[in-house]
């Protein structure tokens, strides 16, 4: 974590009262900007705050359907589970303050309903957000993680035609985009075995392969 970064949560001190979607300020418990850290090469993009997230305001948090921030006994996958396995998050840290090195978190939207999925206006409400994120950390590799992420880090980040990016297709696949790269995945709850240790592997070979070379490139 950068020497100057003063904390994890909402490091670019973003709108926390951010009223731009009426409808998902009568739902949400708590507006969840990104989480992690400032120079991180590895910048991870969900659809939309998890229920636990929604609840302590960390990203991707995994927990209960009420949102009770899980102990860390929890059998299903998840993306904590996988930046342990990477050596990217400490396994001691606490869920509500997770140990992040080289890693940042973040969603399309920053706000949940927990009955229904954002809709296009609510992404796009939320667009200043994620660009003024990857513009200021400026990272190597970007993660969409489900389909959505894919398809709107897809259209703005990489010349490959919306229609040929798809999951599970895509899942694992390092896909050029300008000045980046991408690596989709499936969504860590909805993998198989098979498929997270695909994706596990295809990532350990990037992070010992020389992939800073994308920094610079950017053509936007």
């Amino acid at each position: 974590m950068d020497a100057n970064q003063q904390s994890r949560v909402n490091p670019f001190g973003m709108d926390e009262e951010c009223r731009n979607c009426p409808a998902l300020c009568e739902t949400r418990t708590q507006v969840v900007h990104g989480y992690g850290d400032v120079d991180a090469d590895f910048l991870f993009v969900g659809e939309r705050p998890t229920a636990s997230a929604d609840a302590i305001g960390v990203p991707f948090a995994a927990g209960t359907e009420d949102g009770t921030a899980a102990d860390g006994a929890e059998s299903e996958t998840t993306l904590r589970r996988m930046l342990e396995r990477l050596g990217l998050c400490d396994a001691t840290s606490p869920a509500d303050e997770p140990v992040l090195e080289n890693v940042y978190l973040t969603n399309l939207t920053r706000c949940r309903d927990p009955d229904r999925r954002p809709t296009d206006e609510e992404i796009g409400n939320c667009d200043p957000y994620l660009n003024a994120e990857i513009r200021m950390i400026n990272p190597e590799i970007l993660v969409p993680v489900g389909e959505r992420p894919l398809r709107e880090l897809g259209v703005e980040y990489t010349t490959t035609p919306a229609d040929d990016l798809a999951l599970p297709d895509d899942h694992a696949r390092r896909i050029r985009g300008r000045g980046f790269e991408l690596v989709p995945m499936v969504d860590p709850r909805e993998q198989s075995d098979a498929q997270t240790q695909a994706w596990l592997e295809e990532f350990v070979d990037l992070m010992a392969s020389d992939y800073r070379q994308t920094k610079g490139r950017r053509e936007r």
